[in-house]
C-alpha cells in the first residue's frame, strides 16, 4: 500500500506543465520510459532510469566542467596578453 501512495505521488499527482521542474515520465538522458514500479535516480535535479544512466551524465557533466575550465584559462591568459599590447602602445617616446 504504502509503494502504491509513493507513485501516485511522483507520478499521477503531479502538477502538469509547471515550468522549469522536470517530469519524472522519461529519463533525462536516454528519454527511455521511467518504470513506475522501479527506482528512479536523481542527478542535479533530473531524473534518470538507472545507475548506468546516472554514471553517464555524470561522465558528461565532468567534461563539460574540465572543457569550461580550459576555455575559461584560455580566455585569461588571452585577455592578459591583450592587455601587456595596449600597455606598450601607451608609452610615449619623448625625444
Amino acid at each position: 500500500m504504502a509503494a502504491s501512495v509513493a507513485c501516485s505521488f511522483f507520478f499521477d499527482a503531479e502538477p502538469a506543465g509547471e515550468h522549469g521542474m522536470p517530469a519524472l515520465d522519461a529519463c533525462a538522458l536516454c528519454a527511455k520510459p521511467l518504470a513506475r514500479d522501479s527506482d528512479i535516480f536523481m542527478y542535479r535535479g533530473t531524473p534518470l532510469r538507472g545507475k548506468d544512466c546516472r554514471h553517464e551524465q555524470m561522465q558528461l557533466d565532468a567534461v563539460c566542467a574540465r572543457q569550461a575550465a580550459r576555455r575559461l584559462q584560455r580566455y585569461s591568459s588571452g585577455a592578459a596578453a591583450r592587455r601587456g599590447h595596449q600597455e606598450t602602445r601607451k608609452v610615449s617616446v619623448v625625444s
